[in-house]
C-alpha cells in the first residue's frame, strides 16, 4: 500500500514495525516487490498469508524466503497467524492488509481488522485507516466493570443498573459512568434514588429527564454520573465526549466499584478489568466491526429466542456466551383495582398485568400523543412507564395533568440457562 506523503515523511501511518497480510492470488514476485518497499518505508515485521492458490504452489510456502524473501506464516486461520505474529513482534503496531479478494472480500477484511483492533494494532488497507481504540487506565484499586452493546436499546441499562444494584446489595458502594446522545453539557452527578421530581426538574431546564444515568439514579438506587457523547466511530469510539471528567467526578465519590455503560454501540474510552457485551441482532453483532465489541467480552448477552445467533457470538466471543431476556416489572407495586396504562419501547409484558392501554410507541411522540388521548379518555389512573425517550417530558408531565400516578418499569435479566446474578458477581470479583 503506497503510504500519503508530505515532505516526504508518511502521514497517517502507524511509526513501528507492521505485519503484512499477503495471498496467493497474486504472483510471488509483485508481492515480494511491495513487502520490500514496505519494510524500507517501515519494517515489516511478520508476514501472514491468508490463503488461495491459483499463483501460489504449495512449494513456494514450503520454501517462502526464496520467493518473498523472508519468512510466511502459514497453514492457519489468518486471526490466528496475526495473534502468534503479535506475540513473537509484541512492537508491532500496525497490520497491512496486501490481500485481496476472493481470499478476503470486504466482509473478511472487515472481520480482520477487528481481530486486529482487539489485539491493539491499527488496520491499513488501501484508502483505509482504522486506529486502535486507546483506553484510560484509572488509578483506582475497585473493580472497573464495563456493558457495551452491539448497538441502540439492546438492554446495556438494565444490565448495567441491574449489576450496579447486585454490587449496592453486596455493599461494595458502585457508582455508575453513564455517556449518552442527550447527556448533560458537563458531566453530572444523580443521587442514588433520584425521584419523579427531580426528572421532572432536568426536563423543565431543558434536559433530558430520561437519560440513561438518570434511570440508573431512580431504578438502581446507585449514584450515576451522566456524560455526553457525539459520534460512533465504527470501532465504538465517539467523536466527543465527557467521559475524562465524568471519570473525575465518579471517582470524588470514593466509591467502591466503577460500572461503565456504553451509548448505543459505542465504548466508554476507559480500561475495564472486566466486559459484558448485549447483542442486539445479528448485524449489529457479526457485521462490520461489531466482532470487535464481542472480543473484549468476558460476558455476551444474548436475547433468548435465536440459538443460532447464540451459537454465532459463541464461535467470536472468548468469554461465556449466554441467552438471556429481560423482564419487565414495576419497580413498586400497583393497588388492586388500578386502571393502568402501559408505556414501553418493547411488546414485553409484566407477569399477571392486563393493562387498559398498552403501547410501545414511547419513542414515536406522535403515536404516543394518541396513546395518552386514549388513556385519559379511558380514565387511567396509573401511568406504568419505562424511564426511556418521551417518559418524563411527555408522560409525566400528561399523568400530573391527568391526575394519573406515575410508576416506573424496570426490566430485569434473566438467563434461562445460568443464574446470572451469581456470574455478573463473579466477573466483579475478577475485575
Amino acid at each position: 500500500m503506497p503510504p500519503s506523503r508530505r515532505g516526504g515523511e508518511n502521514v497517517g501511518v502507524s511509526p513501528g514495525p507492521v505485519i503484512a497480510l499477503i495471498d496467493g492470488e497474486h504472483h510471488p514476485p509483485a508481492v515480494r516487490d511491495a513487502l520490500d518497499r514496505l519494510d524500507a518505508e517501515r519494517g515489516v515485521a511478520a508476514v501472514v498469508f491468508c490463503g488461495g492458490e491459483e499463483k501460489v504452489p504449495a512449494a513456494v510456502l514450503a520454501a517462502p524466503e526464496g520467493h518473498y524473501g523472508r519468512a510466511v506464516a502459514s497453514g492457519a486461520p489468518a486471526a490466528e497467524l496475526v495473534r502468534g505474529a503479535v506475540r513473537a513482534v509484541p512492537d508491532a503496531r500496525a497490520v497491512v492488509d496486501l490481500a485481496d479478494e476472493p481470499v478476503l472480500d470486504a466482509p473478511a477484511k472487515l472481520r480482520l481488522a477487528a481481530f486486529a483492533l482487539h489485539l491493539g494494532l491499527d488496520y491499513e488497507a488501501p484508502g483505509v485507516r482504522l486506529e486502535a481504540p486507546r483506553y484510560e487506565r484509572l488509578a483506582f484499586a475497585g473493580p472497573v466493570v464495563a456493558v457495551i452493546g452491539t448497538g441502540k436499546r439492546t438492554g446495556k441499562t438494565a444490565v448495567a443498573g441491574h449489576w450496579a444494584a447486585l454490587l449496592r446489595e453486596r455493599g461494595a458502594r458502585p457508582v455508575i459512568l453513564a455517556m449518552g446522545r442527550g447527556g448533560p453539557p458537563e458531566p453530572v452527578l444523580a443521587a442514588a434514588g433520584t425521584g419523579l421530581d427531580e426528572l421532572l426538574a432536568v426536563a423543565d431546564g431543558g434536559g433530558h429527564g430520561a437519560s440513561d444515568f438518570l434511570e440508573d439514579a431512580a431504578l438502581a438506587g446507585v449514584p450515576a454520573v451522566g456524560c455526553r457523547r457525539v459520534g460512533g466511530g465504527l470501532a465504538g469510539i465517539p467523536y466527543d465526549s465527557t467521559v475524562a471528567a465524568g471519570v473525575r467526578l465518579a471517582l470524588e465519590q470514593d466509591p467502591g466499584a466503577l460500572v461503565l455503560e456504553g451509548s448505543g454501540s459505542c465504548i466508554p474510552p476507559v480500561e475495564a478489568g472486566r466486559t459484558v457485551c448485549v447483542v442486539g441482532d445479528r448485524r449489529g453483532a457479526l457485521e462490520g466491526l461489531g466482532p470487535y465489541r464481542l472480543l473484549r467480552a468476558d460476558l455476551a448477552l444474548v436475547r433468548a429466542g435465536d440459538p443460532t445467533l447464540v451459537e454465532e457470538v459463541a464461535a467470536v466471543c472468548p468469554g461465556r456466551t449466554l441467552r438471556f431476556e429481560l423482564r419487565p416489572e414495576p419497580v413498586e407495586p400497583l393497588a388492586a383495582g388500578a386502571r393502568v396504562a402501559l408505556f414501553s419501547t418493547s411488546a414485553a409484558m409484566p407477569d399477571g398485568l392486563e393493562p387498559l392501554v398498552a403501547t410501545t410507541s414511547l419513542a414515536r411522540r406522535e403515536e404516543l400523543g394518541r396513546d395518552l388521548d386514549r388513556a385519559r379518555s379511558m380514565r387511567c389512573d396509573v401511568y406504568l412507564t419505562e424511564l426511556k425517550a418521551a417518559a418524563v417530558d411527555t408522560v409525566a408531565r400528561r399523568a400530573r395533568e391527568d391526575g394519573a400516578r406515575v410508576v416506573f418499569l424496570r426490566n430485569r435479566p434473566v438467563a434461562p440457562d445460568a443464574d446470572l446474578d451469581a456470574v455478573l458477581l463473579g466477573l466483579s470479583d475478577r475485575a
